[in-house]
């Protein structure tokens, strides 16, 4: 069972209850490892961004440290989740601005998606897909009828076909010693940051370019990345077989863990 913390002290059942009924918030989730967190100030970033947007204020990164190290206690191996909700803001009434309140939960460290994935392509943009957000049910929804027709997940493309996002993941492809990253509305990665900063040192340059399902035969390979997984092989896209090619995974991992874990 996780550990859920509100504000530095255990969650209450009416915020539990709060957090239940009102679906409006954002979140992030990372692994910890050995103390430390690859890309946690990006994480932070965004949680302050969201913030911002979500609630008009903000409220400062030290703080956010702070309420984290007091969750893990003495864990240093740990997977936890950031929310940000406000219970003053509600289905009646969201009018409410102010410093949002926050959830942390700690879990064990979870497993990979996977080592290859199947997807299926769906025409579907998420709503304000710049953010981490906690609106859900369109994503789960699109990986059941994925697994339903018999594939992993689902992979998404907007309504001009633009591929964007995964339903838990960001996608890149390859095209010889070139990862290209597709250009549509989506949330910006983590994992995907942390890959892009240590590609260089692999011997792979980087471009940000539209794609659509008419273009995966001008691709080698294919791969997702998120938090819980740096990088696997997507072997068939719909109809589209991509063959898996460990030696980019193994690469892409490498460029994964050259990035720095930052303490708490």
């Amino acid at each position: 069972m996780p550990t859920l913390f509100i504000d530095g002290t255990p969650a209450t059942q009416a915020d539990l209850a709060h957090q239940a009924l009102v679906n409006y918030g954002a979140y992030t989730s990372f692994r910890v490892e050995d103390g430390g967190v690859r890309g946690l100030d990006l994480h932070l970033a965004r949680l302050e961004n969201a913030a911002t947007e979500l609630f008009g204020q903000a409220f400062g990164q030290d703080h956010l440290r702070a309420l984290i190290r007091s969750a893990l206690g003495t864990r240093q191996h740990a997977w936890v989740r950031v929310s940000l909700f406000s219970n003053a803001i509600s289905n009646r009434d969201p009018t409410a601005h102010g410093t949002p309140r926050v959830m942390i939960g700690v879990f064990d460290p979870p497993l990979p998606l996977a080592d290859t994935v199947r997807v299926q392509l769906q025409t579907y943009e998420r709503e304000a897909p710049h953010l981490k957000h906690v609106a859900t049910f369109g994503l789960l929804r699109a990986r059941r009828v994925a697994k339903a027709a018999g594939f992993d997940d689902a992979l998404f493309m907007d309504r001009d076909g633009r591929i964007s996002e995964g339903s838990l993941w960001n996608i890149g492809f390859l095209s010889g010693d070139t990862v290209v990253w597709p250009q549509a509305p989506m949330l910006a990665g983590v994992t995907q940051a942390l890959l892009s900063n240590g590609l260089q040192a692999q011997g792979i340059s980087q471009t940000t370019q539209p794609v659509t399902a008419a273009d995966l035969a001008r691709f080698e390979a294919a791969f997702i990345c998120n938090s819980a997984t740096p990088a696997a092989s997507i072997t068939a896209i719909d109809d589209y077989a991509f063959v898996p090619d460990p030696e980019l995974i193994t690469r892409l991992t490498a460029a994964w863990a050259s990035q720095p874990l930052q303490p708490i």
